[in-house]
């Protein structure tokens, strides 16, 4: 095919390397769209559901959606704590606390109280206890367990009668097993206006839709832009 003084003539490998691109980079592009649609479906349900407070009388945790914000009553078992390691808060180290309370039905809910710094030293654990124990009414979100990226970075929490325990990416069945009783599968990010917690900022983890969103636009551009290219490297002069 003759364009203007130019003869129009891709290479079979040429064409092949090009157009695999291209449908890579356009999948790669759908991925991160459907990604940024499906983050902003979790951003709603995570506005919706500081809506209003639930109260649970007995009913479990995993009776209400991921988010929604709820009050239960029970005691605080602060003899036996979890401090959830590699938690960053604000570019700094350091742990979430986890700790159980007892409700009165005899369930267990994991409270995450907040974010307390790392103290320097492994063997200098930050002072997590409890100025009284008794019946307390708490309010949070629920929400679920960290995971990690990569499974590596799981740490079960350690044996041995002493509390609390460091553990990293703990599942619900090993935070069961070190407190020797069942425990909900889901856990209560208590609010930041409650008493007995620590630095609470809650969000949403990852990235905001937008940032999908935008990826999905880049690898886009790089899905027309193999396409360009193919274009003009199969442009070749035409013989005199």
């Amino acid at each position: 095919m003759r364009l203007g003084g130019r003869l129009f003539a891709p290479s079979a490998a040429l064409t092949g390397l090009m157009f695999a691109l291209a449908a890579v980079f356009f999948a790669l592009g759908r991925w991160q769209w459907h990604a940024g649609n499906a983050r902003e479906v979790e951003f709603r349900r995570f506005q919706r559901g500081a809506d209003h407070v639930v109260a649970l009388g007995w009913v479990s945790l995993t009776q209400v959606p991921v988010y929604q914000r709820v009050s239960l009553t029970g005691s605080y078992d602060g003899a036996h704590q979890f401090l959830l390691d590699n938690s960053i808060h604000r570019g700094l180290d350091g742990y979430q606390v986890l700790t159980p309370l007892r409700r009165a039905h005899g369930d267990t809910v994991l409270i995450d109280r907040g974010w307390v710094p790392f103290t320097g030293s492994r063997a200098r654990l930050p002072d997590v206890s409890l100025k009284s124990a008794g019946p307390v009414s708490v309010t949070g979100r629920v929400g679920r367990l960290p995971a990690p990226g990569l499974s590596f970075g799981r740490a079960p929490p350690p044996a041995g009668p002493h509390w609390p325990k460091v553990t990293s990416f703990p599942t619900v069945a090993e935070l069961s097993a070190a407190l020797g009783r069942p425990v909900d599968r889901r856990i209560l990010l208590l609010d930041p206006k409650e008493p007995n917690g620590y630095e609470r900022d809650w969000r949403l983890p990852g990235m905001p839709a937008l940032e999908n969103w935008g990826y999905a636009i880049q690898w886009w551009v790089f899905s027309a832009a193999a396409l360009v290219i193919w274009g003009v490297l199969s442009l070749k002069r035409s013989p005199a």
